[in-house]
């Protein structure tokens, strides 16, 4: 692994002893170049400034493996360093404010010779914030399915009308789960849409069906009529609980259709988390395009 070398270790030294004179205005400069500041504790800021300097950059290089990056910004942001106003206004301020100058502009040309570390390390620590964000941001889309999987389960006891209603907003609250823009049922023109959504740059209507029979054909007639008055490139999901019967089916495959059917095992494979609802609507519109079957359980997509 490379490492800071130990002269620009001394030009460190140097240059955090001299740009403050007071230890607290050093105290706070540190705090805020540091991503761990808790290491401050561990020097004794009773002792002298250039003995506390010393410490921490002691503690830093003997820890290069996981406080490289801490030592390497701290280098950055001291080198940076071209204020000295406040070393001025003290006495004999000139003679302490040039000292600084002259150790921060040592510490400048060390600093331009680690420019390949620090990028490197800057690297590093991009892909470990996007990894870190990544997997918090699963773990919340992972709480949101488990309330939303729980109140699926809720759906069962209602009346039939009552549940159909609850359906759409439970499917707006998946949608958004995944960034899919949702918009609630809305009428126009005299004709009813359960929802809409948007997914990889194509706008979709959404209809959404629980009773206990399967969705005949003529309930996708009247959908398919939906999409057909809208722009070309839109395209339907229907999403019916029970499934569609086989007339329904055969009547919209290998016909063209802009219509991708699902049932409630492909809503619980997502609830479970499973699969993600994008990946699902992704593998469900690649069949539908390349051939021509527009209801393809989850399990059968995978396989």
């Amino acid at each position: 692994m490379k490492k800071v070398s130990p002269v620009a270790l001394n030009a460190l030294e140097a240059a955090l002893t001299h740009i403050y004179w007071y230890k607290k205005n050093l105290r706070t400069f540190l705090t805020n170049c540091l991503d761990d500041p808790a290491v401050l504790s561990r020097l004794d800021w009773d002792a002298y400034k250039r003995d506390i300097v010393s410490q921490l950059v002691t503690h830093l290089a003997g820890r290069q493996s996981d406080r490289l990056p801490d030592l390497l910004r701290l280098m950055e942001e001291t080198a940076r360093f071209d204020d000295f106003s406040h070393l001025e206004v003290l006495d004999d301020g000139e003679e302490k404010a040039a000292r600084a100058r002259t150790t921060v502009a040592a510490l400048k040309k060390h600093v331009a010779g680690h420019l390949e570390l620090i990028e490197e390390q800057r690297k590093v620590k991009e892909r470990r914030d996007k990894a870190r964000h990544n997997r918090q941001r699963q773990r919340a889309t992972q709480e949101q399915l488990e309330e939303l999987r729980t109140n699926y389960v809720d759906l069962v006891s209602m009346t039939e009308q009552k549940r159909g209603y609850a359906l759409e907003n439970l499917m707006n609250g998946v949608f958004d789960v995944f960034d899919l823009d949702p918009k609630r049922s809305f009428r126009i023109k005299g004709e009813q849409i359960d929802g809409a959504f948007s997914f990889d740059g194509t706008d979709y209507l959404f209809e959404a069906r629980w009773r206990q029979e399967a969705t005949p054909r003529k309930e996708l007639d009247i959908f398919g009529e939906k999409i057909r008055r809208k722009l070309k490139n839109t395209l339907g999901l229907f999403l019916s609980i029970n499934g569609f019967t086989d007339e329904g089916v055969e009547a919209y495959s290998n016909q063209g259709s802009r219509m991708i059917l699902t049932d409630g095992s492909d809503l619980m494979a997502v609830l479970e988390d499973r699969i993600p609802l994008d990946r699902l609507l992704l593998l469900k519109r690649r069949r539908a395009a390349q051939k021509g079957e527009v209801y393809v359980p989850y399990a059968s997509l995978l396989n």
